[in-house]
């Protein structure tokens, strides 16, 4: 679970890939003369950008090895209780005000001698000026990987198919999965997460003191993802914190204790920006800024997209070293970030995409079309299409929920959302989502909706395909067989 987000530049060596719910070892090279082929289509960036909202993004370290601050956006000569925090190095002074995010995913695993702690992770908040603050959650969710309380939300790991409709109360697959769906869908609030709190001039408040316990499990390994939408009425400072403890969370006292005290050690240093070579993503501990993309998916210069531009498809959380041909990466920008921590936000993890697909048939025959979000092999440079396994290995690279609007229904109108959790494995076509029937001159608006969940390896891709039709002896064939190596790889 603590092994760093690796690439390889080619395939033929072994790739080594984490996002925040686990590490997956891919050996790419492993099997001598591994069968990819490549669907040729277009892949076009996707419009739109990143909105300006701030995101704390509390995921270095993963596996958390040592109390102390996770993240802290106070000020280092901030005096709390009476006393200032001593520590300058581990405090980004960066004050939050208005709209603000927090997206937080740690492990904790305990030890035969310690079975019975518990690591705490505390949320905290106190104003940067000399009046109170209200802070108000707009929404929020969180969930561990496994948890014997029926008062804790968890998600297990479970094996679920490739596609199984989703109405927003499960079934999930990691606690990366859960979260984004209840947010999702916007099911109701957590009773572990209060509407507001009112936060005095000169004193710690505690937001949030969550377990992540490991007794009775095996392994004695527990993860908690968490993800707030807050809004202050003045500016405040806000800081995660690790305390390791028993069955009661801690007092306000001891994480002001922590809170005047050392980082939690990091992991992972990442490689230099613009190195070459295999690269290390590393984690993020750091202020990003963007939460939500937004964007119309229409053709070049029209404000409609024709049946014809299929197949087509679009990156979702493209990164570097992973554009899948679109010259474009939706990384979110860090404004401060911690030391020996990812440069980038790599793999968008908690960001919403809202996205609208305006289709006309602008053609004189009925046309079928069908949805599809890919996890197709990743790769920098155009060739043509997107490259996929013909058998997927047993790693997976998204696990998650998306929602279509729009789709045929059975009476042969459009259907309202529709809920879709994905199990995707490395190099996998995604199962289609449903279709989307046109006459003539008829048109529809798609709309598909997402929350990049922290179980998931980025890239992926939002396809929209002509419906396939069985291939005809000596007809076209749908896909190109290629050899391990790609020339699309860098």
């Amino acid at each position: 679970m603590n092994r760093p987000l690796v690439v390889a530049a080619l395939l033929a060596l072994p790739l080594i890939v984490a996002g925040p719910g686990g590490a997956q070892t891919l050996l790419a090279g492993a099997n001598p003369s591994p069968e990819v082929v490549l669907r040729p289509q277009q892949v076009r960036p996707l419009p739109g950008r990143l909105d300006p909202v701030l995101v704390i993004n509390d995921n270095n370290p993963e596996l958390i090895r040592s109390p102390g601050i996770l993240f802290s956006s106070f000020e280092p000569k901030a005096v709390l209780g009476g006393q200032p925090l001593a520590v300058p190095g581990a405090h980004l002074d960066l004050p939050l005000q208005g709209r603000f995010e927090l997206f937080s995913h740690h492990v904790y695993a305990g030890r035969p001698e310690t079975a019975a702690s518990t690591l705490w992770l505390g949320v905290v908040a106190a104003p940067r000026s000399h009046r109170p603050v209200r802070l108000r959650l707009l929404a929020g969710a969180t969930a561990l990987s496994q948890s014997s309380d029926p008062r804790q939300p968890a998600a297990p790991f479970l094996p679920l198919p490739p596609l199984l409709a989703q109405n927003g109360e499960g079934p999930y697959a990691g606690p990366g999965s859960r979260v984004a769906g209840e947010l999702l869908t916007r099911q109701p609030r957590n009773p572990l997460l209060p509407e507001q709190w009112t936060l005095a001039p000169g004193e710690l408040t505690t937001l949030l003191a969550l377990p992540l316990p490991v007794r009775g499990l095996d392994p004695l390994l527990n993860g908690r993802n968490l993800q707030l939408r807050l809004e202050s009425d003045g500016p405040v400072s806000v800081a995660t914190l690790a305390s390791l403890g028993g069955d009661q969370p801690p007092a306000t006292a001891e994480w002001l204790r922590l809170l005047q005290g050392e980082l939690s050690p990091k992991e992972h240093p990442p490689s230099p920006l613009g190195t070459s070579g295999p690269i290390i993503y590393s984690r993020v501990s750091g202020l990003q800024q963007g939460s939500l993309w937004r964007a119309s998916l229409t053709d070049p210069g029209r404000a409609t997209l024709s049946v014809r531009s299929a197949p087509v498809s679009w990156p979702i959380s493209s990164l570097e070293r992973g554009r899948l041909g679109s010259g474009q990466v939706q990384t979110a920008p860090l404004k401060s970030r911690y030391p020996d921590t990812a440069w980038a936000a790599h793999g968008n993890y908690g960001i919403e995409y809202d996205l609208t697909l305006p289709l006309v048939n602008d053609t004189g025959a009925p046309v079928r079309l069908q949805l599809a979000l890919d996890s197709p092999l990743k790769g920098d440079a155009p060739i043509g299409g997107l490259r996929f396994n013909t058998t997927p290995p047993r790693a997976v690279t998204f696990r998650g929920l998306i929602e279509v609007r729009g789709l045929d229904g059975a009476s042969g109108r459009p259907m309202g959302p529709q809920g879709f959790h994905l199990v995707l494995r490395q190099g996998q076509s995604g199962p289609a989502l449903g279709t989307v029937s046109l006459e003539p001159r008829e048109q529809r608006r798609l709309r598909v909706r997402l929350i990049y969940p922290a179980d998931a390896t980025p890239p992926q891709a939002l396809s929209l395909l002509p419906l396939a039709e069985p291939v005809q002896a000596g007809g076209p064939k749908p896909a190109v067989k290629q050899s391990g190596v790609s020339p699309g790889t860098p």
